[in-house]
């Protein structure tokens, strides 16, 4: 337990950066996604190297299962529906958990997501401008990073 803590400190503190700049200037910078995604790799190569293919192919699912859905979005729409930071954000995670857990990360943190986008269209409705609407996209980043926490207090 005690070998993991600088896994753990390091990804929560970039997790916290990430979550912060995506709340304020809407983007998942490289500077914090690809430490996260080498900082997930190393944990495994170092703690669990049995699990190791796990992280490698939590990753590599995690960019192209969303990638897809950029690329169909913009496709069908013409436009960008997410950003490509959220795709290495999601190839982070994938490498710090494991493919196994991604459609549990990803189906929580779009449910959160759900409720924030429902709970500002509300807040819009009762004559309030709300930051987020159709013109202004939401931050998914935040939601990526309580989707974790959720599965880690499912967990413990």
């Amino acid at each position: 337990m005690l070998a993991a803590l600088p896994f753990l400190l390091c990804y929560s503190g970039l997790t916290v950066a990430l979550c912060h700049q995506d709340l304020r200037h809407g983007l998942l910078p490289d500077r914090y996604t690809c430490p996260l995604l080498w900082s997930g790799l190393l944990f495994y190569l170092c703690l669990a190297p049995h699990q190791l293919h796990d992280a490698v192919w939590g990753a590599i699912g995690g960019y192209l299962s969303l990638a897809a859905i950029y690329w169909l979005y913009r496709g069908i729409r013409g436009y960008e529906g997410l950003g490509y930071g959220d795709i290495k954000y999601l190839a982070a995670l994938g490498a710090r958990h494991g493919w196994r857990l991604l459609p549990q990360l990803v189906l929580v943190a779009s449910l959160l997501a759900g409720i924030a986008w429902a709970g500002a269209g509300l807040y819009a409705s009762c004559g309030r401008k709300s930051k987020w609407g159709r013109s202004n996209p939401l931050p998914f980043g935040p939601f990526g990073g309580r989707g974790f926490l959720v599965r880690v207090a499912d967990a413990g």
